[in-house]
């Protein structure tokens, strides 16, 4: 005989292989058929009441830290700053602290007192509350503090569990979605794909999943903008370019904002990113407010260079930030002095938060699931993208139509850019048929294989350079043209050359949140430098 513990209730067996075990055994009956049905839940051996206890894992919590909290709160009020930028209802555990805290954040966001006075009112009139003890709970969290000095630590603590709770049921999803073979559309590299997104916003907002935002909070958040570009002397909220009249028009290259740089070869698409991309990380720092609040400007940049490697990309930004031709560095073509200027720009270079990934054929997946790796590691304000043509579309949904496929890539860079929160900037080619125009400026139907390119962008901008065309131009004289009609022509020509003589143009063709137009700047072509254009000064 044996025992079986099945909840409260005490099961005996029989155990078939006893000695009193005959072939003319009495017909069991219906009782014992139903005790010779249960069986041990683990393997061969009956599990007791203390393993069943042992096996049986509480979600990790402390209500002890949570009402020490609460209680220094309700004792002074001062020790809610010290967990209002952390918690939130949701992160305790106890019912009654969730109800608690947000009653107590409610008072305090209106500049009242929270004590247990006047919860009192609030504590009878919540079932929650009232089943908890009502007043009399509220005065016995706040009598039984011993002091409010560790009140950030509670804090710290409470949020912590919350997120190992979190982390538990995420498991828990994964490990059901994976033996869910129900859908075969959902890859495991789909799988993967949204665990690490739900990692992500774990680790960000300390949510697993995100939910929806009201127009309060929504509102503030655009105050906050303002507020964050009235501070600064530049009056930009997003990340700078680097370039003042660029900045001026967009505002700085705002968060979640999806922008296209197209332009045909040779315009000077990737060495305009590239200066973009360094003015944005050399002007990354943090400032501190009047009131406390810190500020970032400048930021952290990862470029995806699907066309150049790395160690060109750095060629290019030393050559710009040292003054010395890149194709003179490339032979070794330079004096002493131009080698210490090169020394010292690789130094400096190697000190900013550039991130460079020149992997080849890389997918849309795989770019987010880098950029969401560089976020959690470094902090992310800039994704730029060279170029998006290179890239490929979802393994799982590759497709003949090429068109499809650059359409579900810009889907998943807007995607990337409102997750984390961030601008993307992507590079684009333009359709040969630019080149088919007398007027040669590029226009929103040259997008090559568009498909919602202009539809997804919130930014949609061309480089165009005049004196790219007007030296392959040379005016040649028509048949029964007069002379002094070509002439007068050739000398026109050569007058727009020489205005045109490293200039620019920044065509900015769509954006969702303020004026279009055009934008000249400054490009030295042996330096692919771009940079402000000021014509009040002699020379550029």
């Amino acid at each position: 005989m044996f025992s079986l513990h099945v909840g409260a209730t005490q099961v005996t067996v029989s155990d078939p292989t006893e000695s009193n075990c005959t072939m003319d055994r009495a017909e069991p009956t219906k009782s014992d058929t139903a005790a010779n049905n249960v069986r041990p839940l683990h393997g061969d051996r009956a599990q007791t009441g203390e393993e069943a206890q042992k096996a049986f894992r509480q979600p990790p919590y402390n209500a002890e830290v949570e009402q020490a909290l609460l209680g220094a709160i309700l004792r002074n009020n001062r020790a809610y700053e010290a967990a209002a930028d952390l918690l939130r209802p949701m992160h305790f555990y106890v019912p009654e602290h969730q109800r608690l805290y947000e009653h107590i954040k409610k008072l305090i966001d209106k500049g009242q007192v929270a004590s247990p006075a006047t919860l009192s009112h609030i504590a009878q009139g919540d079932e929650i509350l009232r089943e908890a003890g009502g007043t009399a709970y509220l005065y016995e969290l706040a009598t039984n503090v011993v002091t409010v000095l560790n009140a950030s630590d509670y804090a710290k603590t409470i949020h912590d569990l919350h997120l190992k709770r979190e982390l538990i049921g995420l498991g828990e999803d994964i490990v059901n979605d994976a033996y869910d073979n129900q859908d075969m559309d959902f890859t495991a590299d789909k799988q993967i794909e949204k665990t690490e997104q739900r990692l992500y916003d774990l680790a960000t907002t300390g949510e697993v999943d995100r939910t929806v935002k009201s127009i309060d909070f929504a509102a503030k958040a655009a105050l906050m903008m303002a507020e964050q570009a009235f501070s600064r002397d530049s009056h930009i909220v997003g990340v700078t370019t680097g370039l003042r009249d660029i900045d001026d028009r967009l505002g700085g290259l705002h968060k979640s904002d999806l922008l296209i740089l197209a332009g045909r070869p040779a315009m000077g698409k990737t060495a305009l990113a590239t200066n973009i991309a360094y003015n944005a990380a050399s002007a990354y720092k943090k400032i501190v407010t009047d009131d406390g609040r810190e500020i970032e400007e400048g930021g952290v940049v990862l470029f995806f260079s699907l066309e150049m490697s790395a160690e060109q990309l750095a060629g290019r930004l030393i050559s710009t930030c040292a003054g010395v031709p890149s194709d003179k560095i490339r032979r070794g073509d330079i004096q002493q002095e131009e080698f210490e200027r090169v020394v010292v720009a690789s130094q400096e270079l190697g000190r900013l938060p550039l991130y460079i990934d020149d992997t080849p054929a890389l997918s849309i997946t795989g770019l987010r699931q880098r950029a969401r790796r560089v976020k959690r590691q470094y902090g992310l304000h800039l994704v730029v993208v060279d170029y998006l043509q290179l890239l490929q579309g979802p393994p799982e949904k590759r497709m003949d139509n090429r068109v499809q496929e650059v359409s579900e890539i810009t889907r998943g860079l807007k995607t990337l850019a409102k997750d984390l929160e961030i601008p993307v900037l992507a590079l684009s080619q333009l359709s040969r048929q630019v080149e088919n125009r007398e007027d040669k400026r590029p226009q929103l139907s040259d997008l090559r294989e568009s498909g919602s390119i202009e539809q997804d962008a919130d930014v949609v901008s061309f480089v165009y350079r005049p004196e790219y065309y007007l030296e392959k131009e040379t005016p040649e004289q028509r048949p029964n043209e007069a002379p002094d009609k070509f002439e007068e022509r050739r000398l026109r020509h050569e007058q727009l050359l020489v205005e045109k003589r490293n200039v620019a143009e920044f065509i900015i063709a769509k954006q969702r949140h303020g004026p279009v137009g055009t934008v000249e700047l400054f490009f030295n072509g042996e330096l692919t430098l771009f940079d402000d254009l000021d014509r009040q000064h002699d020379g550029y």
